[in-house]
């Protein structure tokens, strides 16, 4: 089933108007796209971990300009679409085609904190963003700079969270 009729198969004409979901026009594909792929890498090592999850969602809000319920739903649907994926080459297809280097850089940063979110990098998470950055065809030493850029920022947000328990304050920084 191709991505789009997955999506056109979940919000069917049967669709009540008390359903909750997000109408099916409302859906980007290429999100749905790129968040299949980061839920592949977050699943990656057996676990999405609370830290993992909390990533992600920050993420789809930051990058997608999605609130709230609207990453929720994203994530909602793109994991019924990773569970039913054979491969990457569905997504990173969608992706490839439609962002630019930039954009494929983010999406690598994004891959890399997801990652390093739970502080344990296992060799399947790096060996499945390593296989996505190819198909996307982002260059080793591009790949190499999303993962700086992502451990600097996850540094960043554990020295901040470190500083504001150490004030005795807050749960921590997003």
């Amino acid at each position: 089933m191709k991505l789009l009729d997955s999506i056109k198969s979940i919000f069917g004409s049967n669709a009540g108007a008390g359903d909750a979901r997000t109408p099916a026009a409302e859906v980007d594909p290429v999100h749905l796209a790129a968040c299949a792929l980061l839920l592949q890498v977050a699943h990656a090592d057996g676990e999405f971990s609370a830290e993992e999850k909390r990533h992600l969602e920050g993420a789809l809000e930051r990058h997608f300009d999605l609130p709230p319920e609207g990453g929720r739903r994203l994530l909602e649907l793109a994991e019924e679409e990773r569970r039913e994926a054979i491969d990457q080459y569905r997504f990173t297809s969608v992706v490839k085609k439609n962002y630019d280097l930039g954009q494929k850089m983010t999406l690598a940063e994004v891959m890399w904190g997801l990652v390093l979110a739970d502080g344990e990098i296992s060799e399947h998470e790096q060996y499945l963003t390593r296989k996505i950055a190819n198909l996307l065809d982002l260059k080793p030493g591009y790949l190499s700079t999303a993962k700086a850029a992502a451990a600097k920022a996850t540094a960043a947000k554990a020295a901040a969270a470190s500083a504001v328990a150490e004030r005795g304050g807050g749960e921590g920084v997003e």
